[in-house]
């Protein structure tokens, strides 16, 4: 119980140690994970309409 007891307050004391991201790194990370996600859809989705086509003409 005591180990237990040790590593929360070792972890409360690491935490404040932490040094958190602004607001606005927030919201332009998130931004960017979101516009690389969405380009990437794209990107696949042209790859895979022109692999259709092509498997069409084939086929």
């Amino acid at each position: 119980m005591n180990k237990l007891i040790q590593y929360i307050k070792d972890s409360k004391t690491e935490l404040k140690k932490v040094v958190w991201p602004t607001k606005k790194q927030i919201i332009n990370h998130t931004a960017l994970v979101i516009g690389f996600s969405l380009a990437l859809a794209v990107f696949l989705g042209i790859i895979d309409y022109a692999l259709n086509k092509t498997l069409e003409i084939i086929l």
